[in-house]
């Protein structure tokens, strides 16, 4: 085992990758909750008026939009640069 040097296991690298992924996802749905509640909800009660769920649901999914064009764009500046990593190398 002592031999492998910095090769790490395939498995264990795929769950990291998953497991951060949850949590970035977790993160987003978080901070979207707290936009959302601060912009729609005025004051809590029993159950939603139609006019609050309208609010929340425009809200999600505007954040959702703006989260997608963000990693869109984001893509696309990696993709003209040859990469992240690469570029973080120069």
């Amino acid at each position: 085992m002592e031999g492998q040097g910095a090769t790490a296991d395939p498995q264990l690298q795929h769950f990291i990758e998953i497991e951060s992924q949850k949590q970035r996802f977790q993160q987003l749905v978080h901070q979207m909750t707290e936009v959302c509640w601060e912009k729609c909800m005025d004051k809590p009660g029993p159950k939603l008026d139609s006019r609050t769920e309208a609010c929340f649901v425009n809200c999600v999914e505007r954040f959702i939009d703006t989260s997608q064009f963000i990693l869109n764009r984001l893509e696309q500046t990696q993709r003209s640069r040859g990469g992240f990593s690469e570029s973080m190398s120069d």
